[in-house]
């Protein structure tokens, strides 16, 4: 007979077919601690219900251009923790971080130099820098996926009426040194969408939902492991106090104000403007 002492084990015991070993292994372990958790907190009927309709609610806010999930898991620091596990890198290598939920949609390839700021308004900008191997050999061909929200703090998934597609985003690949560059906006803090049961979560726990001002990118070469990663603008509000627990301080830059023309005219760009300059460093694979 089951009873709430042995009715884990009953559950556990029934993966005792599961062919995929690490599967098993993840399915226990979930298992185990979703009914430690049960028995510790004395999780009561409502709340169970509760619980399952607020899971159903974030499944149904998810689209081709929205993970509510992946949102969920970086409010609760799941998707940090879990990229800080696999983060293990060399010295000197670049560090990784989370995701998000934008990367959503395949970003236009574009020419080094191009302008991904489609829309304007925002305060210009050129971001430059190399991709190089841990051994500070440069990395030609290599490529650098870029993605930012516009100077108001959106995305162009999230205003399609207001952006046209692929605005703050682009596919970059290094020259023969390894180099790249393009022209944007600066970025600006933003809130995390709070339209759906992830900003309920925040409103009920009296948590804010704003991102320090970012630029996401996904560098990669041959032969090495790519990098997921941000670069945080140095002096931007909510550093100390990430929505998703992202920021780590080897990956805040200045975005430094300048109106060098020899710069400007390297750059194709109008003075003056700002200008962040950094290498990723990625490990051999």
């Amino acid at each position: 007979m089951t009873t709430d002492v042995t009715v884990t084990d009953e559950a556990v015991a029934s993966l005792e077919g599961t062919a995929d070993p690490r599967l098993r292994e993840l399915l226990t372990g979930l298992i185990r601690h979703l009914h430690a958790f049960a028995r510790e907190t004395r999780l009561t009927q409502a709340e169970w219900e509760r619980a399952i309709g607020f899971l159903t609610e974030t499944g149904k806010m998810c689209t081709d251009t929205r993970q509510e999930f992946i949102l969920l898991s970086d409010v609760l620091g799941l998707s940090m923790l879990v990229e800080t596990i696999n983060g293990d890198r060399a010295a000197g290598s670049t560090e990784s971080t989370v995701l998000g939920p934008f990367h959503m949609t395949e970003s236009p390839v574009r020419e080094l130099g191009a302008n991904i700021d489609l829309v304007g308004g925002g305060e210009p900008c050129v971001v430059s820098g190399r991709i190089v191997s841990g051994d500070g050999t440069p990395l030609p061909g290599a490529l650098l996926d870029v993605w930012q929200a516009d100077g108001n703090g959106f995305y162009d998934v999230q205003r399609p009426d207001l952006q046209p597609p692929g605005n703050g985003r682009g596919l970059f690949t290094t020259d023969a040194e390894g180099r790249f560059w393009f022209r944007t906006c600066v970025p600006s803090p933003y809130p995390i969408p709070t339209d759906g049961p992830v900003g309920e979560l925040l409103k009920a726990t009296n948590r804010h939902p704003y991102r320090p001002a970012h630029i996401h990118f996904i560098a990669s070469a041959d032969g090495h492991t790519p990098v997921t990663t941000h670069i945080f603008v140095a002096g931007s509000d909510y550093l100390d106090s990430d929505a998703v627990f992202a920021v780590k301080q080897s990956l805040v830059e200045d975005f430094t104000p300048t109106d060098d023309p020899s710069l400007a005219r390297e750059f194709g760009i109008e003075n003056p403007f700002r200008h962040a300059r950094f290498d990723l460093v990625l490990d051999h694979a």
